[in-house]
């Protein structure tokens, strides 16, 4: 029903993926450095698809266009909120109040606005790194400081080091007032258990520390695979703030609307205060498709992204033997360890601009997760496999005068 191996055309869509590469990331690099022309560039960085918007929510954008009026708009459609709370307990046997929610442009300005309410200018916030860079971000862009905690190995798999959060957050000179959790993580793709949760959850509220719960990629789960939302593991708990979107899901980041889920009534009232917008109509339309319509689309796209997965990692073991590389529990992002390669690569050069400029592929190395992601680059796989191929082809072509075999 869905042709995910469509090689669908960017250009001259605004797009930040597409068109946007060149200012944000290598902007003072010439473009004489460049192998490849822009057009011929693969575009695994930024985190959305190369796929197609499911066809139920571009049928109900050209619907709600065909009523002609693109007014003031705001949420009063009666099946909107029962889509979205059926959708949540079905897949995610999480029931939510829809009393409890709220909208906001997307989760990262969400974060940006939250900081201010929940920390005050002499405490801090505390996250597990890598991270992604707009969690530090946030606390920056309010002059709060941010504490991190390396995530570490336990067995075959990275979990967070419990023993080392629970030092930092009982030390009172550190004054942490939030956790910001990513649950599924980015960029290792972890899923956090029940158990872990549940022991981060008792830590942070024990010295009554506030918890923002960034649960965007909680639809991206490997096929079989199970999210466990942090509120069902503490339906009473106040001091947590989850974070939920389509944006990731089903290709809708340039939709800019996603819902908080603030269960403290005070802290509710202090967002909708502050931030009672209107919404664009096609927005409004697109995220009720979404979690109304859009399941289908969601469980095929799930399997051929298990098989873009499956297919990286053989590539990687022919191609790139010194390449570490474990399938993620979620989200299409693949994090993937080239430090065996690193020491052969120019003097002062990171992945991300070795990879653009030599072999033209665009990727995220460990400068933009913070920090303990050393050697490490992230690959969007939300893509047809061509691209993956080609992709492989040619890192593996560029890094072979560097000690590949």
């Amino acid at each position: 029903m869905y042709d995910f191996d469509e090689l669908i055309d960017r250009a001259g869509t605004n797009s930040v993926s597409y068109e946007g590469w060149r200012r944000g990331k290598f902007g003072s690099i010439e473009a004489a450095a460049f192998v490849y022309p822009p057009e011929e560039m693969i575009r695994m960085w930024i985190a959305d698809m190369e796929f197609a918007t499911p066809p139920p929510i571009l049928d109900a954008i050209r619907a709600r266009l065909d009523k002609r009026l693109l007014g003031y708009s705001q949420i009063y459609d009666p099946a909107y909120y029962p889509a979205l709370v059926r959708w949540f307990a079905q897949r995610h046997d999480w029931e939510i109040d829809p009393g409890t929610l709220v909208t906001a442009p997307g989760i990262v300005p969400a974060l940006n606005r939250l900081v201010p309410l929940l920390v005050g200018r002499d405490e801090r916030i505390l996250i597990c790194t890598p991270s992604y860079a707009p969690f530090q971000r946030a606390g920056e862009l309010h002059d709060r400081q941010v504490l991190t905690s390396g995530l570490v190995w336990q067995g075959s798999r990275l979990t967070m080091d419990m023993a080392d959060l629970e030092a930092k957050l009982a030390n009172p000179a550190n004054k942490v007032k939030l956790f910001i959790l990513c649950n599924p993580h980015n960029p290792t793709g972890r899923v956090w258990t029940e158990d872990e949760l549940r022991e981060l959850g008792e830590l942070c509220f024990k010295h009554d520390v506030w918890i923002i719960s960034d649960e965007v990629h909680c639809d991206l789960l490997r096929v079989g695979g199970r999210h466990t939302p942090l509120m069902r593991v503490f339906p009473d708990e106040s001091r947590i703030i989850a974070c939920i979107s389509p944006s990731k899901t089903f290709n809708l980041a340039g939709n800019l609307l996603a819902h908080l889920v603030i269960a403290d009534a005070g802290m509710r009232r202090a967002w909708q205060r502050l931030h009672g917008e209107v919404l664009s109509p096609l927005s409004i339309a697109a995220v009720q498709a979404a979690y109304g319509e859009s399941g289908p689309w969601l469980d095929a796209m799930r399997a051929y992204l298990d098989d873009n997965f499956h297919f990286l990692a053989a590539q990687l073991a022919t191609r790139l033997p010194l390449a570490r590389f474990a399938i993620p529990e979620a989200t299409y992002l693949a994090w993937v360890d080239l430090g065996a390669y690193a020491e052969r690569l120019p003097t002062g050069q990171g992945y991300a601009a070795f990879l653009a400029t030599k072999a033209g592929v665009l990727v995220e190395d460990e400068h933009s997760f913070v920090r303990d992601g050393e050697g490490h680059v992230r690959m969007n796989l939300s893509c047809p496999r061509s691209l993956i191929k080609t992709a492989v082809d040619r890192i593996a072509g560029v890094l072979a005068p560097y000690g590949m075999r």
